[in-house]
């Protein structure tokens, strides 16, 4: 059996050092990433969201015109039955 000397525990301990620290850097970053990730999905959902609103628009002016045009198609057909002076 291997003798266990002072100097491998030094370099075994300073190897476990250096993975750890590479850990804490690649967790860092991994972090920083999700971040960057959720900001991104926060401005998509605002976007999203605004869309929504002016779809929502859109169909409002629609209905108006829609009712516009009937109400317009309506007086037409009356306007047929009207005695003229």
């Amino acid at each position: 059996m291997a003798d266990i000397t002072q100097e491998l525990i030094h370099e075994i301990l300073r190897r476990v050092h250096v993975r750890a620290d590479k850990a804490d850097t690649g967790i860092r970053d991994l972090r920083s990433e999700m971040g960057s990730i959720r900001l991104s999905l926060h401005a998509h959902q605002n976007d999203i969201n605004t869309l929504y609103t002016m779809l929502h628009q859109i169909d409002e002016r629609l209905e108006r015109i829609e009712n516009r045009l009937e109400l317009r198609e309506l007086a037409e057909a009356q306007s047929r039955f009207e005695p003229h002076p």
